[in-house]
């Protein structure tokens, strides 16, 4: 197992020294963990509490491979990742996993970073505000999360590339979870229900795109949602939001990584 490192915003790499015994971080208290892709709306894991909130300083990119859960090694799908932008944030949802709890790690390594080349940091995660003050301080405290991104040097990454191609792939692709299009319209969903105020132009503009070549090429995206398969009524298409960028300058960052 490589060792843990320090990425710090001046690009630097240092050793830090953190525990990892097999496959969970040695722990006495909960710790939160930040989802941006499937894990908003698929968790898989039990948990205590989960709060809808951001990290400051990344951008999400459909720039990640995937050859098992939305893809297949001939033709792989595209998931999110996480790319460093000083004046990006990412909108997702924050898990706490209890202390007791031996099975969640271990389950979201082997999902996150044995099938899905992924690797583990720790990042402040910003809960959203809440609207009406409470007694409770939780909604203004900012948390440490683990967080999982997939970075250039990991076998399945696929880059960047024209978002028309990037759409086409999507549309094509099926893993053992179900269609790469199901992953990318339940992400959409998720942002619009969960944040409407929030925009992700990479993440809307291939939703578009994704529902015109579908559309045009006469594909029912019922199907590729596996809603005909379970006989569940016919949803209405929600409008994509209107297409500008929601950003915040946030000059610095830190990612620790744990390598589990």
């Amino acid at each position: 197992m490589e060792n843990p490192t320090e990425i710090n915003h001046s690009g630097a790499i240092s050793r830090i020294p953190i525990k990892v015994e097999n496959d969970e971080l040695t722990r006495k208290e909960p710790v939160w963990v930040f989802g941006y892709g499937s894990l908003c709306w698929n968790p898989g894991f039990e948990y205590q509490q989960c709060v809808t909130g951001y990290v400051k300083g990344f951008s999400r990119r459909f720039w990640q491979g995937n050859t098992t859960h939305r893809g297949t090694e001939s033709k792989p799908g595209r998931v999110a990742t996480l790319i460093e932008d000083n004046e990006g944030i990412t909108w997702g949802k924050a898990f706490l996993i209890a202390a007791e709890n031996h099975a969640a790690l271990p389950y979201l390594s082997t999902r996150e970073c044995q099938l899905g080349g992924y690797r583990t940091y720790t990042v402040n995660f910003h809960p959203r505000p809440a609207p009406i003050a409470t007694s409770s301080s939780f909604q203004q405290d900012n948390k440490d999360a683990l967080l999982y991104i997939a970075l250039p040097e990991n076998r399945h990454w696929l880059g960047a590339a024209p978002l028309p191609d990037i759409a086409r792939q999507i549309l094509e692709c099926q893993g053992s979870s179900g269609s790469n299009v199901e992953y990318l319209l339940k992400l959409a969903d998720f942002m619009r229900e969960e944040i409407p105020e929030a925009l992700d132009e990479h993440l809307f503009s291939l939703e578009r795109l994704v529902r015109k070549f579908a559309s045009d090429m006469k594909i029912c995206l019922r199907t590729l949602m596996g809603e005909t398969e379970r006989g569940e009524p016919k949803r209405e298409a929600k409008p994509p939001p209107p297409s500008f960028q929601f950003a915040s300058r946030v000059p610095d960052k830190k990612l620790r990584c744990v390598n589990m």
